[in-house]
């Protein structure tokens, strides 16, 4: 059963009990205003499930960029899931060391109640924000779906809360860095938190014994999938110790410095000029033999001998060659690299991989960070308001362990051919039969999953909660890799297999739903130009009829395509000018075909502005980065100081009587919150899991539209009908005073202003706008053009009721609005850029590229 809990709309409620709750900075902060080079590169980030570029629907983005920071290689640097629906919140380490400052105050108050004046003070060893967010993690998932782990994770688990704090923090703080990275000992660098750091290494690299499972083993219950890659044998570590594991020159190399590894090179007459050639010099040298070696003998240490068994005994192959050993070279090296190390540890992989398993299943997410960890903590202990909503986490999602450790394999797979294609530039032919390995390997499980999940839509799930479930179905990440396969499969020229996977993709419509208008599209473009040569089945062996045929079977995709809901809107207008080409080739008579010139996009106007360039010489500083091309504008028309080019074009465009905002997509965003606040906060089973969100988890996917299609539809022809300003109002009155956190809403900009905008909208092109933002929220995001700018039709700007005037119908503009792309002379349009302008222009809104022409330069100190 679902355990729902009513959204208490307290403001300063603290669910730890605190007695002490922060009056600190955190709420009245504004969050900070996005640069628009952040923006354009959060919507061109890495692709996710729900991404539809206009390229080719089967070719893989690239990664994301990591983090600077040591603590985060290898992880995204864009906000995670859980980080997109929590309010903007300080987590540096201000706000850090004041949650330290409050339980440290707490514990102070518990322990002697009668002290006068009990001041904050750090008691070190009773509490970390870290630790704190770990065991927060662990405690909820083993609360509410402790079925998802078996007996041996569940003791590793309960020895894990017998470690003592300073042991736990060692562990979560080595977490948070490289996977499976060693760390020296001696460097650690935690001595203000870890009073004892070599107590606390000797608890997490103790050999720990575990029971013997009386259940089923599911290690082969798949064929060809390896369930259990990390499985938990008879014994277990939290961490390893370098001198059990540490065997080889090459490894314990990398581990050194660059100025400890070049003076270990003069010795060893190895040469390099990096850090990478000395290793790789390091390990040729130790694969070379000398004296009795090239004889095909080898000496062993009885040490070498009882540690590792006879795994590195000479070997016979029967021909009287050996499989060398270790060398005496080696092993003086390999002493030597040890020596200066000193004691390293690393955590051990079998714990790490369950631990991430656990935070898969807490954050319903395979991305988390540190900032993640303790978001939820800070977010907790600010004083917002959040949004009355029925919170409602369910053991649903993951229903058994097997699907779990099937989900957990499928990520890894599509993880792997990832890399395959985005790592390695182009893939060679033996990358790309590497992935259509793996998609045989998955393909006949897709097919499986793709059949119950259908029969679940029709009988088990109730309002729309299949369409978010879905993500955490195996067949999720085995769609992605079909989309690799397919693109291999183009790459090769193998059509006919490209045009079954198509065909069978668009025939279900549970994963990757976003994608639809791209597989109309690639689907269409093969009917026409591919599959007449490749029809096996062919009705007339006459070539011209074929090919008519095929064509008339790809205005039917194209048709098909408009028709399907979960086609987005910023596909129609390639799917639109392909269907008129088509039905021109057939000759189809004039009345017959398609007239879509209702929606035809028009060009962008052109507008030239004159203004005042400043040029300001700054000597580089060593080592900085290189200058900004952002230029500088005086300001003549308004504060007569310096300006961005944005607002120079801003202050021109009022004096021409225009109102407006330079926010890029915050007014857009904002607009979009107020005017379907009530859907974002509609209860979907699994999509508020704390009482601290500002938005639903699948509002940043693409199962955020299917799971209120109705809702949102409905919702769309208000707006089209006019009652924007209504529902805007509404919002304000109910929500202004309490200032409540709901993403994108921005409560700064004034009501009347964007009462007045909306009044100048009309009806359809801003439910046009919505549609595109409900449909692809993430990704919509950014690329929206720099100013927003409208004047009503009489200059008055005056309110009046919100249902029409007296010279049009419902929705009809009582003004203009107008979207102005500012460019000056470093600046290009980008993707998003483009497809915002085709997104305005299609719905019939005005949008200007605006090119700043500097008139003067003037050169200032």
């Amino acid at each position: 059963m679902d355990a729902f809990v009513k959204r208490l709309p307290q403001a300063d409620k603290d669910d730890d009990g605190s007695k002490l709750v922060l009056n600190c900075e955190l709420a009245s902060e504004r969050p900070r205003k996005r640069l628009k080079g952040e923006e354009v590169a959060d919507s061109a980030s890495k692709e996710s499930d729900e991404s539809s570029s206009e390229g080719d629907p089967t070719r893989g983005n690239a990664h994301d960029g990591s983090t600077s920071d040591d603590e985060f290689h290898g992880r995204s640097n864009r906000p995670t899931d859980v980080e997109n629906v929590l309010p903007p919140t300080q987590t540096d380490d201000n706000a850090i060391e004041k949650y330290q400052l409050m339980k440290s105050s707490q514990t102070s108050l518990d322990e002697n109640e009668t002290t006068a004046k009990a001041w904050p003070s750090w008691i070190k060893g009773k509490s970390s924000i870290y630790v704190d967010s770990f065991n927060l993690a662990l405690d909820t998932v083993l609360e509410e779906e402790s079925q998802l782990f078996d007996e041996k994770e569940t003791e590793v688990f309960r020895q894990w809360r017998g470690l003592n704090y300073e042991a736990q923090y060692l562990y979560v703080r080595l977490f948070l860095r490289k996977t499976a990275a060693w760390h020296r000992s001696s460097r650690l660098g935690y001595y203000a938190d870890v009073s004892n750091p070599e107590a606390a290494i000797a608890s997490l690299q103790s050999v720990r014994s575990l029971p013997q499972p009386s259940t089923l083993d599911t290690k082969n219950l798949i064929p060809g999938l390896d369930l259990e890659e990390f499985e938990l044998g008879e014994t277990f570590t939290f961490a390893d110790a370098s001198e059990d594991h540490v065997t080889t020159v090459d490894e314990a190399a990398s581990l050194l410095y660059l100025d400890e590894l070049k003076g270990l090179a003069k010795e060893a007459k190895v040469q390099g000029r990096n850090k990478a050639e000395l290793i790789k010099g390091f390990s040729g040298m130790s694969q070379k033999q000398a004296g009795l070696m090239a004889l095909g003998l080898s000496r062993h240490s009885s040490h070498d001998s009882n540690a590792s068994g006879d795994s590195d005994a000479l070997i016979s192959d029967g021909r009287g060659k050996v499989r060398r050993g270790d060398s005496n070279r080696e092993q003086h090296f390999l002493s030597k690299i040890l020596t200066i190390l000193g004691p390293c540890i690393r955590l051990s992989p079998l714990t790490f991989k369950l631990f991430e398993r656990v935070h898969l299943v807490f954050y319903r997410s395979t991305e988390w960070t540190e900032k993640s960890l303790t978001t939820i903590i800070l977010a907790k202990i600010a004083r917002r308001n959040f949004p009355e909503y029925i919170v409602c986490r369910t053991s649903t999602i993951f229903a058994t362990r097997m699907h779990l450790l099937e989900f957990e394999a499928a990520i890894r797979l599509e993880a792997e051919v990832d890399g395959i294609l985005e790592l390695s530039g182009t893939p060679s032919e033996e990358d790309m039969q590497k992935i259509v390995d793996i998609f045989e390997q998955v393909y006949p499980r897709w097919q499986a999953f793709v059949t119950e999940e259908q029969d679940k839509e029709r009988s088990v799930y109730e309002m729309g909660e299949g369409v978010y479930l879905r993500r955490f179905n195996p067949a999720h990440s085995y769609t992605r890799i079909i989309l690799k396969a397919m693109f291999v499969f183009g790459r090769r020229k193998e059509y006919l297999k490209e045009y079954d996977l198509l065909t069978e993709l668009l025939d279900q419509r549970l994963f990757h739903l976003a994608r639809r208008g791209a597989w109309y599209q690639r689907k269409a473009l093969l009917e026409e130009h591919y599959m007449p040569k490749l029809d096996e089945h062919a009705a007339s062996t006459d070539s011209e009829q074929q090919k008519k045929h095929w064509k008339r079977i790809a205005v039917s995709t194209c048709e098909a395509g408009l028709q399907d809901a979960n086609c987005h809107l910023i596909h129609h207008y390639d799917l639109q000018k392909r269907l008129v080409k088509l039905e021109k080739k057939l000759r189809i008579p004039r009345r017959l075909q398609h007239d879509f010139g209702h929606v035809r996009l028009a060009e962008p106007l052109e507008i030239t502005v004159e203004g005042v360039q400043l040029k300001r010489e700054l000597a580089p500083k060593p080592g900085a980065r290189a200058a900004s091309t952002k230029t500088i504008w005086l300001d003549e028309l308004d504060s007569d100081g310096e300006c961005s080019v944005e607002e120079m074009c801003l202050s021109h465009f009022r004096s021409e009587g225009w109102k407006g905002y330079h926010a890029e997509g915050g007014v857009v965003r904002t607009l979009f919150a107020y005017l379907f606040y009530d859907i974002l906060f509609l209860y979907i089973p699994n999509v508020f899991q704390t009482a601290y969100q500002t938005c639903p988890l699948d509002l940043h996917t693409d199962a955020f539209f299917p799971a209120r299609a109705s809702e949102i539809n409905h919702r769309l022809v208000e707006i089209a009908n006019g009652a924007g300003e209504q529902l805007l109002r509404e919002v304000w009155a109910s929500e202004h005073e309490r200032r409540t956190s709901a993403v994108g809403l921005n409560w700064d900009f004034d009501l009347e202003d964007l009462a007045e905008l909306v009044r100048c909208f009309e009806g359809s092109a801003l439910a046009a706008i919505c549609k595109v933002m409900a449909q692809e929220y993430r990704h919509r995001g950014g690329g929206v053009p720099d100013l927003l700018l409208w004047r009503t039709g009489d200059g008055s700007g005056s309110s009046s009721d919100s249902g029409g005037n007296a010279s049009g119908g419902p929705g009809a503009p009582r003004g203009e609005v107008m979207f102005a792309e500012v460019k000056s002379a470093n600046d290009r349009l980008s993707d998003t850029q483009r497809l915002w302008i085709h997104v305005l222009t299609g719905a019939g809104v005005k949008v200007a590229l605006c090119n700043a022409v500097a008139k003067e330069v003037r050169e200032v100190d």
